[in-house]
């Protein structure tokens, strides 16, 4: 997320209310999270294992619950709670969701709007696209020119980002979007999340059925074909002309590669290489999975005939 104009290390402190290592006029221009930050951004972290990762990122401010020595054009936001002081600063430059007639998004005069559908602020739609009845597209979003998104869909709702904190659950507050680029199809039923800070993103070409989830910041490619009832977790790089079939699921944080076929009810739990067909769950290829089931098949079989032929010894 972009801040509304450059601020500084010292008005950023003021504002989050903590100490802070650098100098008071460091610049700062956004605010995200570890996979998407660029030069400007704040990144927070709050356990040692990652203290390397965020310091040598991208982002040149990192709130941190231990005293560092900051890295060479970096600056610190000190603080025992990283986590609810980014979702402070978060809460601070982009307001929590609210439906507002005045939201005025920015409709091309050729789209076609249903009634029954909500479109939030600052959401922008295309040309020649189509928005069928109770669509509900939340603030931010950026629909493309002749998209299709069908009845009952959801675009931009909340990332599924909590952190466990004494038993009970604090929710990241999701300040990123949507984007939708053009020529896509979306079914019926679908659930597309914004991201956390960044934008989840769907393709110019790509067609998703119905009831498929989409979580936060995944970046599905071109010309890609989602079955119904796939669900696929946040932060998923899936690349340009992938195919996955009926209840496929996928984790976190992974990347499917270029053209890679995904067979129904497969659970993918890995990173898949593009070009090949996959099965089965864990996920392998397809043809070695379908061998290992065919020779499972065989194992009782098996069995008989050792069995067989034990008692065949016995009786000589």
């Amino acid at each position: 997320m972009k801040l509304p104009r450059t601020y500084t290390l010292k008005e950023i402190a003021h504002i989050a209310d903590c100490k802070y290592v650098g100098g008071d006029e460091h610049p700062v221009t956004g605010i995200n999270e570890i996979h998407v930050v660029e030069s400007g951004d704040i990144v927070f972290v709050d356990h040692p294992k990652y203290y390397d990762k965020a310091l040598k990122s991208a982002a040149t401010t990192v709130i941190i619950n231990k005293e560092v020595e900051a890295p060479e054009g970096k600056a610190l936001l000190l603080s025992d709670e990283p986590f609810r002081i980014f979702n402070n600063l978060t809460l601070h430059f982009s307001s929590k969701q609210t439906w507002k007639e005045e939201a005025n998004p920015e409709i091309h005069p050729t789209a076609q709007i249903a009634p029954g559908v909500v479109i939030g602020k600052n959401a922008v739609i295309g040309a020649h696209t189509v928005i069928h009845p109770n669509v509900v597209i939340y603030d931010n979003a950026q629909i493309g020119s002749n998209v299709e998104i069908h009845a009952n869909t959801s675009i931009g709702s909340h990332a599924f980002y909590y952190k466990k904190e004494d038993g009970k659950y604090t929710k990241m507050h999701s300040c990123g979007s949507v984007k939708i680029e053009n020529n896509v199809e979306i079914g019926s039923g679908c659930s597309i999340d914004k991201g956390v800070t960044g934008a989840t993103v769907i393709g110019e070409g790509t067609k998703i059925d119905n009831n498929v989830h989409v979580g936060h910041d995944t970046v599905i490619g071109q010309n890609c074909l989602i079955a119904a009832q796939v669900g696929i977790a946040g932060c998923v790089i899936i690349e340009a002309g992938v195919t996955l079939w009926g209840q496929v699921g996928v984790r976190s944080d992974i990347t499917i590669g270029k053209d890679a076929v995904v067979l129904a009810q497969t659970g993918i739990s890995k990173g898949l290489e593009g070009g090949k067909t996959y099965f089965g769950s864990p996920v392998a290829e397809s043809r070695e999975k379908l061998k290992e089931l065919a020779n499972t098949r065989k194992i009782p079989g098996i069995l008989e005939d050792i069995k067989a032929l034990k008692n065949q010894l016995n009786a000589n």
